[in-house]
């Protein structure tokens, strides 16, 4: 990672912390701006992929996979953003489960890590079983106590420990490997 990287990564997780601070404040008029934020943050990623491809992706073998990437990903954000009339509790168990399906990814690249001999796959099945029961458990609590507010402040804390990874990624040395 370098020093541009580092500081991209760093004002990011401090950009999220300040906006997980912002919706644990004030939980109640804060369901809209949840739908608006994720769907925004997939658009954007959508559209950096889309730019991938169309500028390195697509001379690259197995490039097309980018592209396809691309189009499931543009599309779940326009999905997102037409469910957001929908019932509120409708529309935060289905973006709690795309933090749940973001788990279960992390669980399945830590075996491929793993698989590949690397030294991180513990940390990445540790967050990736930490998302699924946390996704889980929020869920659970709002069908419970029938309060929106539980998934508004999951949604905080989800967003508040992805803003410590990204600092902590920022602040930490990169391994040099050294060929001799």
């Amino acid at each position: 990672m370098n020093s541009f990287q580092r500081i991209k990564s760093f004002a990011a997780g401090i950009f999220y912390l300040l906006v997980a601070l912002a919706l644990a404040v004030v939980p109640h008029g804060s369901l809209d701006y949840i739908y608006w934020i994720i769907s925004f943050m997939m658009l954007i990623y959508g559209t950096r992929l889309l730019w991938y491809y169309f500028s390195m992706a697509r001379h690259m073998v197995g490039g097309k996979i980018v592209l396809y990437q691309a189009i499931i990903v543009l599309d779940v954000a326009l999905f997102t953003m037409t469910i957001a009339t929908m019932e509120d509790y409708i529309v935060l168990i289905y973006l709690l489960s795309i933090y749940a399906f973001s788990g279960a990814i992390d669980i399945l690249r830590a075996f491929e890590a793993k698989k590949n001999d690397s030294p991180v796959w513990k940390k990445k099945i540790i967050i990736g079983f930490i998302k699924i029961g946390f996704a889980i458990l929020m869920v659970v609590l709002a069908i419970i106590f029938r309060n929106t507010d539980i998934l508004v402040y999951g949604f905080a804390v989800s967003l508040a420990s992805t803003a410590v990874l990204k600092i902590y990624d920022a602040l930490r040395e990169t391994a040099i490997v050294y060929i001799q």
